[in-house]
């Protein structure tokens, strides 16, 4: 393993080469005369897979902000991992003549010799997949993005990837994926769609102010929506003064050791209140969610269904900054965040609104993301966040299977800049027009009237 200083200096060095990757893939991408090619490679898709409520907005104009905005970018192959009972590939594939092919590397090349897209959907998350003796769920995001790369070698062409959600379930494969688009200049996004979601009420930290404190608090499963609850937790505080800097120690808290943790003096207590009081000021009902198939909606194995009970992520920041990211209650809707800013006794807090038909709506806004990513070879906003979070997460579970151990973790002690990603999140504009009296459609049907 490298030394900490020397992780440093390659994060610096590296994101340099993507600025640099970056600049050249917007020249090229803005000389293109057509619209760019997108493949996607998914794992599973049915009704509310990711794969589903992203490529919903991929195919016809969609509400963002609310206006109906062409995605400017055209979806022209598929490839499924995996064909459940409830599967929709093959009919999407049918209805909207999109070839499904049987490999990556077919539907990167479009059955032709070489890559035949500009651009790479990878969304490897939903589908029967194994577990660990972590927890840790196995899904192949590695297994597929190598193949992807490996077309792009083939073809001597390297495109813009998004991948969705954290990188890998292993730290070792996402810092090698993280590496591997840097060095052959890959134009690489990824993470969640909450960070993009609309702030109730309006929250926006003035960059480089001082986070002495800050919570994320979710309402759902261990690993799945701890992650989420992280990117939104370093959506907001990455712009502190100093910027990110890294994590030196990860620690899980539940059962004994979290009511130990939470009877202690410097539990936030406070925060965590105001968080909570910001959404129950400022949420709305949503519509009841359709049961479709075999499957309900992002329904969770059982096996990470046991694991949905009270827990607590506890990070100590190199800089000095202390955070958690805390479950409370059962809700697939809840994301909240607080923090306390020095000088300040007033703590300031926010909801992450997601959409009258919950976290489904979300995906308008990431996919607004990615398209601008696929246009101009520059991403949202910076990988290495995705990358630390992705970091976090992996620690989480090992200091989970240890009984609650603190897991120190130099390899997360790399600073990375902030970027202003106000442009794509979404203002709560959409759901003037798209409300919970609205039905919401279980049939596969792109295009929001």
């Amino acid at each position: 393993m490298l030394r900490t200083e020397n992780c440093r200096r390659d994060f610096v060095r590296l994101s340099g080469t993507a600025l640099l990757a970056g600049s050249v893939g917007s020249r090229l991408l803005a000389n293109q005369s057509r619209r760019p090619r997108v493949a996607a490679v998914f794992t599973v898709f049915r009704f509310r897979s990711h794969a589903y409520d992203i490529l919903e907005n991929f195919i016809k104009p969609y509400l963002f902000r609310g206006t109906r905005v062409d995605p400017g970018v055209d979806l022209v192959s598929m490839y499924a991992d995996q064909f459940p009972q409830d599967d929709m590939a093959r009919d999407v594939s049918k209805r909207f003549n999109l070839p499904l092919y049987d490999s990556v590397d077919g539907a990167l090349c479009c059955g032709k010799r070489e890559m035949d897209v500009d651009a790479v959907l990878l969304i490897g998350e939903h589908g029967d997949y194994p577990y660990n003796e972590l927890g840790q769920h196995m899904y192949p995001r590695k297994q597929l993005f190598d193949k992807i790369v490996a077309v792009m070698k083939k073809s001597n062409r390297f495109v813009p990837l998004f991948n969705d959600k954290h990188l890998s379930y292993r730290w070792d494969w996402a810092k090698e994926m993280y590496d591997t688009a840097k060095s052959l200049g890959i134009a690489l996004q990824a993470g969640s769609s909450v960070p993009l979601a609309s702030r109730r009420p309006m929250l926006e930290l003035p960059p480089g102010c001082d986070i002495e404190e800050a919570v994320s608090v979710h309402g759902g499963g261990l690993e799945s929506y701890d992650f989420h609850a992280l990117e939104v937790l370093q959506s907001m505080v990455e712009s502190r003064r100093g910027g990110e800097t890294g994590i030196t120690r990860v620690e899980l808290l539940a059962d004994e050791k979290l009511k130990a943790a939470q009877a202690a003096a410097d539990w936030p207590h406070a925060l965590i209140s105001a968080a909570m009081e910001a959404e129950k000021q400022h949420d709305e009902p949503r519509r009841v969610r359709p049961r479709v198939g075999v499957h309900a909606p992002q329904e969770e194995s059982v096996k990470n269904r046991k694991n949905t009970t009270a827990h607590a992520i506890r990070l100590t920041y190199r800089d000095g900054l202390r955070a958690i990211a805390v479950k409370v209650n059962s809700s697939s809707d809840r994301w909240n965040f607080a923090c306390r800013l020095k000088n300040d006794p007033i703590p300031k807090a926010c909801m992450f609104f997601n959409g009258p038909w919950g976290n489904r709506n979300m995906f308008k806004a990431l996919s607004h993301s990615i398209q601008h990513m696929f246009k101009t070879g520059t991403a949202a906003y910076p990988i290495e966040r995705t990358l630390l979070t992705t970091g976090i997460v992996d620690a989480a579970m090992h200091s989970h299977h240890a009984g609650g151990q603190p897991i120190d973790t130099p390899q997360l002690t790399f600073a990375y800049a902030p970027r202003d990603f106000g442009a794509f999140r979404e203002n709560g504009e959409s759901w003037k027009i798209l409300t919970g009296e609205t039905p919401e459609p279980i049939e596969f049907t792109p295009g929001d009237a």
